[in-house]
């Protein structure tokens, strides 16, 4: 069996620590963890690292297209490597939870989430696993792409 786990964020040092981009701390955490590095793999638009896990192959995934094509680099992962639905994953922020909250969730709407409405265009389903980090909403008088 093959996983594939990805965070998403948007490329660049203008966007590397912003809220919006949780998700690829998130996934740059757990390579550290684990002893990764990423490589860029310009054929998926992607930034891949990968290991064996209780011996299954699971890759681990920073897209390198801006967040609301993210869907992108996740089809063409799940296609080359011939990955089902059921064993991907994605790991992402949510406004509307408090910062640092988590929420697993199996499936559903993107929620407003421009990279979960692309990965839901691409794939044709909304059946897939998520990781929701809580990045919590602006204050009062901020706009939310300040925020992010």
């Amino acid at each position: 069996m093959t996983k594939l786990v990805v965070g998403l964020g948007n490329p660049g040092s203008k966007y590397h620590e912003t809220r919006h981009n949780v998700g690829f701390m998130a996934i740059d955490l757990i390579a550290k963890k684990l002893g990764l590095t990423f490589s860029e793999e310009r054929t998926f638009k992607a930034e891949v690292a990968s290991t064996f896990l209780n011996g299954e192959k699971v890759y681990f995934v920073k897209p390198t297209t801006f967040m609301n094509l993210s869907g992108l680099a996740v089809r063409a992962l799940l296609a080359y490597y011939n990955i089902p639905m059921e064993d991907f994953i994605v790991i992402y922020d949510d406004l509307d939870m408090e910062v640092g909250k988590l929420r697993f969730r199996q499936k559903g709407s993107a929620g407003g989430h421009n990279g979960i409405k692309s990965i839901i265009a691409e794939t044709g389903t909304q059946e897939f696993d998520r990781i929701k980090i809580g990045i919590g909403r602006p204050q009062k008088g901020m706009t939310v792409v300040n925020h992010v």
